[in-house]
Parts: structure tokens; C-alpha cells; sequence
């Protein structure tokens, strides 16, 4: 048996998460399919609707209805402060921008100082600096902080207030049954300052009651349930509206491992990470490749297997047509992995300097927003 095949699909914010198949989350979980009926109701699919990286989501139509009556409606994610962005949270905040820049959804970033502290032990004034190059990153990738609130969970009153109100309505049972039991009681905390930063799109003083559309991954889950269930519950007195989600595919480890993590580092690279440091992980990575280049040309290569296909179709590839050009001729053998690796740095190579030029002289403005000396 192999070792997958002992696993069960698991789905925990704060460790490991493994997908055993997506099209049962929609059963298990109660997760909708993003399918070509939802597809088609969007006026300029970006690239992970189009790919099928966003698979699923929790009451879309919400927003769908709001885009099609040009009514407003929000756009809220953030960032954990706990290191560089990388290709994960990159996605997730290109999601962001997406929505802004495409519907004008005002755009909610928090940055979970709180979380990193109580998962991670990062002490607040530690994770400052983290927050304005992570912020620095997004504004790089388009937000526009004109039509967007941007905040730190140990500093916004707002939060903190819908935190307490949140937990004075659920109990220890319904915390266990979301999240599973945790040791570490900071983390049910904290998950309560994030039910708090998802409703905070809604508080009266931006507008009261609207819909609200949270970018995530499938990790992530647990949130969107347990913050949905408290809305419900307190709609009659504060008149939320069930806050909707799009969930992202987890991209695998640049070796070929489940998921990418920090525990294991040639597994993904940072945006802010050394290029030579990024060519040898990409030059490292797992691809479909036979044993041979004589067996490549005559049996082709396995695409579905190949990472560097895989950073392709995430991040750094908008042309649908040339992705399915390079799969194919991947399987038919005249692509020959070491020619499409050195491709494919190049173009992470081209991609990166230009958001660090972007980035560089957007820290300032970081700092501005952040109230950071």
C-alpha cells in the first residue's frame, strides 16, 4: 500500500492538510464545484478559474449576483506574518487584486499578527517588519490601497470587539468539531479574531451588511464554516450577510512532495529569495521525464507528474495556448525537460526582478499604511 493511500483527506488551518480527491470535498464537506455554468456568469475569468486551480467555493452566487447588478460587495484575505510571501499566499493575494481591480470590490487585507503569534510564537513587534514587505508584495502585484482597508489584527478595535461577541456565542464542542481538539488554546483565540476579520467588511462603519467573497485555500476551510455558522447565528441582531468563499487547489512541493512547507525547503521558494537559490530548486524539481532523453523522444514524458509544468500553470504562464502546447509536446517527446526547466527560470527570473522594481519603491508607502517608522 502505498503511503497515500493510508490517508484520509484531512484539512487543518494550522498543520498538515492532504487532499486524498477534490471531487469528494463536495460531498464530505459541503464545498460547491466551480464548473462552467459559474465560469460563465464571470466577465474575465482570471487564471486559476480558468485552469481549474479554484475548484470549489461556499455561496458564490451572492457575488455573482452583485457583479451582474453592479451592486458593491467586498474582498477580504490577509497574510500571516510569519515570513516572506511565497508561491501560496501569492496566489491568494493575486486573488484579491483580481476581484478590486476587475468588479471594484473593496478590498480588506488583514495582516494576523495574532495568528503568527499564536501559532509561531512571533512576537508582534517582530512580525512589523514582515508585515510591510508582505504588504510591499501585494502592492507590487496592483492592490489599490485607495479603495482598500489594511490592518493589523493586534491593532483593529473592531475585530477584537466582533471576537468577543463571536466567542461568547460557541462553545468549546462546536471549536473541537471544527478544528479538532487543540492543546494550544490560542489558536481557538485566534480563530475567533479571524471570524472577526471576515465580518469586519461589514461593520457599520464601512457600509454595514454586504457580500463578502474570501479568497483561500483549501486549508483554510475551517474558518469559512465556523465564521458562516456564527453569522447565522448573530444575523437577526447584526444583519450579516453569510460571508461567500473560492477555494484554490493546493500546489504540490517543487520535489514532488504533497505540499509545499517550510519545514522542507527545497520544496518552494519566497519571492524574496536569493535568484541563484530559486534556478537550483527549479533545476531541482520533479518533472515527468523518462530515465533517458532517447526514452523521452520515444515514449514521451508524464506532464501530469511534472512540477515544472505545475509552476506553469499556477503562476508564471498567462497563455492558456502555450501551456497546452508544452504539455503536448511533453507527451509526444520533442520537450525535453532540462530545455523546458531552463524556459521556465528564465521566465521566473523576468518575473520576479520586475515586482521587486515595483516593490522597492512601494515599501515606503507600506510603512505609511502600517503606521511603521
Amino acid at each position: 500500500m502505498s503511503k497515500k493511500s493510508k490517508h484520509k483527506t484531512v484539512i487543518d488551518p494550522w498543520g498538515s492538510t492532504y487532499v486524498e480527491d477534490y471531487a469528494k470535498l463536495f460531498e464530505e464537506f459541503g464545498i460547491e464545484p466551480f464548473d462552467e455554468e459559474i465560469i460563465k456568469r464571470i466577465p474575465n475569468p482570471n487564471k486559476y478559474m480558468r485552469r481549474g486551480i479554484i475548484f470549489g467555493h461556499r455561496d458564490l452566487q451572492k457575488i455573482l449576483e452583485a457583479i451582474e447588478k453592479k451592486e458593491p460587495f467586498a474582498v477580504m484575505s490577509g497574510i500571516k506574518p510569519s515570513g516572506a510571501m511565497h508561491l501560496g499566499t501569492l496566489m491568494t493575494a493575486s486573488e484579491i487584486v483580481y476581484f478590486q481591480r476587475e468588479f471594484g470590490a473593496k478590498a480588506f487585507y488583514c495582516i494576523a499578527d495574532i495568528e503568527s503569534y499564536a501559532d509561531n510564537r512571533i512576537p508582534y513587534e517582530e512580525a512589523t517588519e514582515t508585515a510591510v514587505d508582505n504588504l510591499a508584495d501585494i502592492l507590487a502585484l496592483g492592490l489599490d490601497p485607495k479603495n482598500a482597508h489594511v490592518w493589523r489584527q493586534s491593532e483593529e478595535k473592531r475585530v477584537m470587539d466582533y471576537a468577543f461577541i463571536f466567542g461568547a456565542n460557541v462553545t468549546t464542542a462546536t471549536m473541537n468539531a471544527v478544528y479538532g481538539e487543540q492543546t494550544n488554546f490560542g489558536l481557538y483565540l485566534s480563530a475567533m479574531v479571524q471570524s472577526g476579520d471576515i465580518t469586519l467588511p461589514q461593520h457599520p462603519d464601512f457600509g454595514g451588511p454586504k457580500p463578502v467573497i474570501v479568497p483561500v485555500g483549501l486549508d483554510q476551510d475551517p474558518h469559512i464554516r465556523l465564521v458562516r455558522d456564527l453569522a447565522r447565528k448573530l444575523h437577526s441582531t447584526y444583519g450579516f450577510v453569510l460571508p461567500s468563499a473560492t477555494f484554490h487547489r493546493l500546489m504540490r512541493g517543487l520535489d514532488g512532495s504533497e505540499k509545499m512547507s517550510k519545514r522542507n525547503p527545497m520544496s518552494y521558494f519566497d519571492l524574496s529569495e536569493d535568484l541563484e537559490s530559486i534556478r537550483m530548486k527549479v533545476m531541482n524539481a520533479l518533472t515527468g521525464g523518462r530515465a533517458t532523453i532517447a526514452e523521452q523522444k520515444e515514449l514521451g514524458g508524464e506532464p501530469e507528474k511534472c512540477m515544472i509544468q505545475e509552476l506553469c500553470i499556477f503562476h508564471f504562464m498567462e497563455d492558456d495556448e502555450k501551456i497546452i502546447e508544452n504539455y503536448q509536446n511533453c507527451k509526444n517527446g520533442t520537450l525535453l525537460c532540462g530545455e523546458h526547466k531552463q524556459e521556465v527560470v528564465d521566465i521566473i527570473f523576468s518575473w520576479i526582478k520586475n515586482h521587486r522594481k515595483k516593490k522597492e519603491k512601494l515599501i515606503d508607502t507600506a510603512r505609511k499604511i502600517l503606521n511603521v517608522k
